[in-house]
C-alpha cells in the first residue's frame, strides 16, 4: 500500500501520522504552501483523504482529486465532509463512532459540575492567595438537577446515564420521538430548554440543526439555566450566547466547542459563569489512539476490498 496516495488535511494525532507514513505515501497538506497546484500536480496520486473536526473534503477538494476513492474522518462529526459530493462520485466515507462516546459524555458531566460548582474558579482563588483573606461564594447542587438533551444518539445516551447516577431528571429533544426510551420527550427545542437546569447539545451538524440553540432557546433556558455545548460551535448563535452571559440573562456555560475555532469571544475571558476547553471532547491517548487505529482499519479495509469498519457513505 505504500504506493497509495493519503492527504491528511491537517495536524491531528502524530500517531496517526506515523502509522499513515508507515502504510501509505503520505502528504501533509498543512505544509504545502501553494495548495492549487500542490493538488493540480498530485490530483493523481491521491486516491484517501483523512479529515477531522477542523478540515475535511469540500465539493472544491473532492472536483480537484479524480482519484479520491475514501475520505477517513478522524472524528464521528461529519460537517467537514461534503456527503452529497461523496454520494455523487461514489467515494466512501468513514468516521470514528462509539471509541469517543465515554470520553466525550464524561467531559459533559465534567463541565456540568465545573460550571455549578465553580471548580475553576475555586482554583483560581486559591492560587490567587484569596483563600486567606476570606471564604470562598457558595455555589449551586448538580445532584437532581432538571438535564435536557438535544439530540439523543450514542453520545447523548452515554451522558444521560451518567446524569442518572447524579439523581438528575433527564428529558430530550430530537428530531423525532423514541417510543423504547423512557425518558420524558419535548417536540420541540424551546420547551425542553423552558423545562430543564442544564441544556446539553449533543447532536449532529446540519443544515437544520445549525444555530440550534438562538435568543428564544437561551431565553428559555434562563438566568437560573446553563448551556452545556459538547456538539459544535455553530449550534450555537454565538453572539446571542455571548449577550445573554454578559447581560445575565442566562446563568451559565460550559463550552468545549466555539463557532469560529480557534477564535473564541474575547467577552467570555472575564466572567466567572462559563467554562472554557479548546474542543477536548475526545482528547484522552487512549481514545484518540482507538480512532486512529480506526481510521487506519478503514483506509486498509477499503484498498484490500474488503468491508469498512465503520461506513457511513
Amino acid at each position: 500500500m505504500e504506493s497509495i496516495g493519503v492527504l491528511m488535511a491537517c495536524p491531528m494525532n502524530s500517531y496517526l501520522e506515523q502509522q499513515l507514513e508507515n502504510r501509505f505515501k503520505l502528504f501533509r497538506f498543512w505544509t504545502v504552501p501553494d495548495k492549487s497546484s500542490f493538488l493540480a500536480s498530485h490530483k493523481d496520486s491521491v486516491q484517501a483523504v483523512v479529515g477531522n473536526a477542523f478540515a475535511g473534503a469540500d465539493a472544491k477538494l473532492i472536483e480537484a482529486l479524480p482519484k479520491l476513492e475514501i475520505v477517513a474522518s478522524f472524528s464521528v462529526g461529519l460537517d467537514k465532509i461534503d456527503l452529497a459530493k461523496c454520494k455523487e462520485k461514489g467515494i466512501r466515507v468513514t468516521n470514528t463512532p462509539d471509541v469517543l462516546t465515554e470520553d466525550v459524555a464524561d467531559l459533559a458531566i465534567g463541565l456540568m459540575l465545573a460550571v455549578l460548582r465553580k471548580l475553576c474558579e475555586s482554583d483560581r482563588f486559591v492560587r490567587s492567595g484569596k483563600w486567606k483573606r476570606g471564604q470562598y461564594v457558595l455555589t449551586t447542587k448538580f445532584t437532581g438537577k432538571r438535564v435536557g438533551i438535544i439530540g439523543l444518539g450514542r453520545i447523548g445516551m452515554a451522558i444521560a446515564t451518567r446524569a442518572e447516577a447524579f439523581s438528575c431528571h433527564i428529558s430530550y429533544y430530537s428530531r423525532t420521538e423514541k417510543p423504547e426510551i423512557k425518558y420524558k420527550y419535548y417536540p420541540s427545542v424551546v420547551e425542553l430548554a423552558a423545562n430543564c437546569d442544564i441544556l446539553v447539545v449533543a447532536c449532529a451538524l446540519t443544515t437544520e440543526t445549525h444555530h440550534i440553540i438562538n435568543r428564544e432557546v437561551i431565553d428559555a433556558l434562563g438566568p437560573k439555566g446553563v448551556l452545556i455545548n459538547i456538539g459544535r460551535g455553530p449550534h450555537v448563535d454565538e453572539p446571542e450566547l455571548v449577550s445573554a452571559l454578559v447581560e445575565h440573562r442566562l446563568g451559565g456555560a460550559g463550552l468545549d466547542v466555539f463557532e469560529h475555532e480557534p477564535e473564541v469571544p474575547e467577552e467570555l475571558f472575564g466572567l466567572d459563569n462559563v467554562v472554557l476547553l479548546p474542543h477536548v471532547g475526545s482528547g484522552t491517548v487512549e481514545t484518540r489512539q482507538a480512532m486512529a487505529d480506526l481510521v487506519i482499519g478503514n483506509l486498509e479495509a477499503h484498498f484490500l476490498k474488503k468491508p469498512l469498519l465503520t461506513p457511513v457513505v
